[in-house]
This record gives structure tokens, sequence and C-alpha cells, in this order.
């Protein structure tokens, strides 16, 4: 990575790290209560998912890609049967990366209060 001398460069770096999918996948509070409910199952399917959801299954199904699709879950299929578990690594890499381009920027342009 090219270091970031300007503010926009600090603006587009931050805009890139910050994908709005990751970021939008966790903040719906019937993703949260799916993402909870990983949590405490494990690996399970769409159906062991949606026993304790009040939403239908095809609602769960949606939202379980969604989540998918921004990084925050793995899925597998096997056979008629898709297994939906939590990437504890690749959020834990996401986050790192904003935390470590937050150390970056914060002489730039956000220092914050004084000391």
């Amino acid at each position: 990575m090219n270091p970031i001398t300007t503010r926009t460069q600090a603006a587009d770096a931050c805009v890139e790290i910050l994908d709005a999918d990751f970021f939008r996948a966790l903040c719906e509070p019937a993703r949260l209560a799916i993402f909870r409910q990983l949590v405490l199952l494990g690996r399970s399917d769409i159906a062991t998912v949606a026993e304790a959801m009040p939403q239908d299954r095809s609602v769960i199904a949606r939202h379980l890609q969604t989540l998918e699709r921004a990084g925050v879950l793995h899925a597998q299929t096997e056979g008629r049967h898709t297994f939906y578990e939590i990437d504890g690594p690749a959020i834990a890499s996401r986050m790192e990366k904003i935390v470590d381009l937050m150390r970056t920027l914060v002489p730039l342009c956000c220092a914050g209060p004084s000391r």
C-alpha cells in the first residue's frame, strides 16, 4: 500500500476499507439476530437457523446470502443443504485493516482532542 499523504488519499482509503456491504450486513437487526444464532449454534443450515427466528425461511435465506456476500459468513453446500458458519478469520482481518488504516490516518486528518 502506498503511503497516504493527502486528505484526498485519506478519504479514498477510508471509503475503500470501510466497505459499505460489510457494515450494512452487520447493522441490520435481523442479520445481527441471525449472526447471534450462528454464534450459539455453530455451523448450521437454513432450516436450523430459521427455527429460532420469527421471519420466514426464505427471508432468513436472503439474509444469510447477504452476510455471505459481505464476507461475514462462509457457506458450504452439501447435497441439497447449504451450511453457514461465521468466518471469524475474515472478520478479524477486515477489522485489523480498519484499525491499521485509522492509526495511519490519525496524524493526517483526525487527531482528536489535544492531550
